[in-house]
């Protein structure tokens, strides 16, 4: 029994499927009560805003908050006390992620980073990858055995050949901010391809070779 060995590889380039950022609301003061009530405030002012978003919005969860008393600094009667709220929010509508995300940004004491595109969990485009890793390691054993004047027999193992999936996902924004005078201000933001990946280790039978009768 004759046995040949062979990796399949793809690739695929496809969209986001999801697209994630995180805003942060603070606050400073000496009183430390005051700090927590604007921290409050604030942060109901982000909640406003992402429900007018509703279905565009898929999550959006509490990510961090402090509060601590800073350093005093000789001569301060009294030390200083900051605050902050982060909220990673999840968007799966990106029609309207940059006015989202212009809102947000324009808001007194609110910061805003991202957005991280990225796909689902187990998005399907995983799967299709992988079916056509599977493909090319046939064709690739197939080109083999004819070599040799054989034919494929069985398929005798298929694996993982190394971990595979989603690069590493980054915001590419086109041209920065655009201002619409009847809607306000929405930044451009184009999303960028994600690269996914599959390499497959194939083991297959091949019948009897005829090149070494010749």
């Amino acid at each position: 029994m004759t046995i040949v060995t062979v990796h399949g590889e793809a690739r695929r380039e496809v969209p986001p499927e999801q697209a994630v950022f995180s805003v942060t609301v603070s606050a400073r003061d000496r009183d430390k009560p005051s700090v927590v009530t604007r921290l409050t405030e604030r942060s109901a002012e982000v909640g406003k805003i992402l429900d007018r978003y509703g279905t565009a919005i898929e999550r959006r969860e509490t990510a961090g908050l402090h509060v601590y008393q800073e350093y005093r600094r000789r001569g301060e009667r009294s030390a200083f006390h900051s605050g902050s709220l982060t909220t990673t929010v999840t968007v799966v509508d990106f029609d309207p992620l940059g006015e989202l995300l212009a809102q947000l940004a324009s808001s007194e004491s609110i910061s805003v980073s991202g957005p991280w595109w990225r796909l689902r969990p187990g998005s399907r485009a995983g799967a299709d990858v992988r079916r056509d890793a599977v493909t090319d390691a046939l064709d690739r054993a197939r080109e083999y055995a004819a070599a040799v004047g054989s034919e494929l027999d069985r398929i005798v193992e298929i694996s993982d050949a190394e971990a595979a999936g989603a690069h590493p996902m980054m915001m590419r924004a086109a041209g920065g901010a655009a201002e619409d005078a009847e809607d306000g201000p929405a930044f451009d933001l184009d999303p960028r391809q994600q690269v996914v990946e599959a390499r497959v280790l194939m083991r297959v039978t091949i019948t009897e070779p005829t090149v070494l009768r010749a």
